[in-house]
């Protein structure tokens, strides 16, 4: 058993019914939405985080009000337009959006009477209701609309400055016979004029600003500041739009450039523990700019100081304190904070977006000294495979440069070997350096010419550059329109 109730812009709101429990008042209430009797009722009585109330046609404040009829006072007459309200003591107002009716005292001293008004609460545990307003339902859907209700703007006496009313009701189950009279309309009913005399502000109409200069004013001013934090969190300067400053922080100005952060640690530590005090000033000079802020443990200090210090002479200054509007320090929290998780999820992923996964390294393996000549040099990447894809390499070429003459002795490349050492670089920059060895350059004329005398080159060119037990890094460098080769040994 449930209706719904179309609050027009305001939104709509679901009601389930308890007919168990209070089976009169849910006969009452259905009946009479059926007849569209609560057809542009308006919403009153509105009491934030409290309840608000509705079910008089025309509303409370109009003359021609009569608060409202149940439906067998319309169907019987007006001796019939109240009826007992039905108390249950398992029903209580402990939950937002609890529907009851509005009780008045009756004709005997322990009744109370019900007629078409009704309340919704938008607190909970409102125990003050209890025995007071008689329950038949709960809201099950539209608590937006009813915290658009709760916020509402209103007047002293808790009516909306723009009006919020039931457009329709619509019966979404009805398990009641109809009573002896009742006709449904067929459509809904127009607005009658007792109704419309009561319209401030139509829902659809939009408040004039130029009306009221002042308060168009402070809307401009509210519409700008949202628009600029908005912006700040947009570009990451706020950690959210609605953030609030601390309540802890003192702002002092108009100091004595010559005080210090100990003097106003010193003076305002009488209230409470200080954990930060800090006199701003300039980054460049380092001069003072004549403010700080003063940062207390307890929020009552800072309250404290505020009342105590205002006005005081310090230094011959006297001071002007006020509590912080500064945000910066939290946005400093929120904005270290956010990069650490950051840096943390980008290092976690690894290469290529995974933790298993590492660039290929092209070096040797931390400073590792060689182990004798046969062990391994310590390399990260297979030497063999090296060796195997530049010995391919050669073969490939082969038919592309000199061939090497059967005779090494003869041969012009390593006959010339040690004339044509270009330098030699100790510990520097290369592989041999890493392991305390030395790089020598070599020109060449062809890397064909390393084919099958790789042995005796190597000998030559130890003999003339006489390292001994060190790792030696070779390097033959290209004549133009050639190729080089890169070879590493162990003596």
């Amino acid at each position: 058993m449930s209706v719904l109730l179309e609050l027009g812009e305001t939104g709509d709101i679901v009601i389930d019914l308890l007919v168990d429990y209070a089976p009169k008042a849910c006969e009452n209430f259905l009946k009479l939405c059926k007849m569209k009797y609560y057809n542009f009722s308006p919403i009153y009585s509105v009491q934030k985080d409290f309840s608000f109330q509705t079910g008089d046609p025309i509303g409370p404040d109009s003359p021609q009000s009569d608060g409202g009829s149940s439906i067998y006072g319309l169907l019987e007459g007006p001796s019939k337009r109240l009826f007992p309200a039905e108390f249950h003591p398992k029903l209580k107002h402990t939950e937002r959006g609890t529907v009851s009716m509005a009780t008045a005292p009756g004709r005997n001293p322990d009744e109370r009477v019900s007629g078409s008004q009704f309340i919704i609460t938008t607190g909970d545990e409102l125990d003050y209701l209890d025995g007071k307003a008689a329950i038949f339902g709960k809201v099950v859907e539209g608590f937006d609309t009813l915290e658009k209700i709760n916020n509402a703007f209103c007047d002293g006496e808790g009516k909306p400055l723009k009006d919020i009313r039931i457009r329709h009701t619509i019966i979404l189950e009805d398990p009641f016979d109809d009573p002896k009279g009742l006709r449904e309309p067929s459509q809904s009913p127009v607005p009658s004029s007792a109704q419309l005399a009561t319209v401030r502000i139509g829902e659809d109409e939009e408040i004039k600003e130029d009306d009221d200069p002042e308060a168009a004013e402070k809307l401009r001013r509210e519409r700008e500041a949202r628009a600029q934090a908005l912006t700040l969190e947009m570009v990451g300067d706020l950690p959210f739009a609605d953030v609030k400053p601390p309540e802890n922080i003192l702002f002092v100005c108009k100091l004595n450039p010559v005080t210090q952060d100990e003097d106003l640690h010193l003076i305002f530590s009488r209230f409470g523990t200080i954990l930060s005090c800090e006199v701003i000033r300039d980054k460049r000079t380092g001069d003072s700019l004549q403010y700080a802020f003063i940062e207390f443990e307890d929020q009552k200090a800072c309250e404290q100081a505020y009342f105590k210090m205002q006005g005081v002479l310090i230094d011959d200054h006297r001071i002007h304190v006020d509590f912080s509007q500064s945000v910066s320090k939290l946005s400093d929290t929120w904005r270290l904070a956010t990069n650490a998780k950051r840096q943390n999820a980008a290092n976690s992923r690894g290469f290529g977006g995974s933790n298993q996964l590492e660039k290929r390294h092209q070096y040797r393996e931390g400073n590792k000294k060689s182990q004798g000549s046969s062990g391994n040099t310590g390399y990260v990447f297979n030497e063999a495979d090296v060796r195997r894809r530049a010995e391919t390499s050669r073969s490939e070429k082969d038919d592309r440069g000199p061939k090497m003459v059967e005779d090494p002795g003869e041969s012009e490349a390593s006959v010339a070997m040690p004339a044509t050492i270009g330098r030699e670089i100790p510990r520097e920059g290369n592989e041999a350096g890493a392991q305390g060895g030395a790089m020598i350059v070599i020109d060449i004329r062809c890397p064909g010419d390393l084919n099958d005398n790789s042995s005796l080159l190597y000998k030559r060119i130890s003999e003339s550059v006489s390292v001994e037990k060190e790792y030696c890094s070779i390097f033959f460098r290209q004549i133009p329109g050639s190729n080089f080769v890169i070879c590493d040994s162990r003596k």
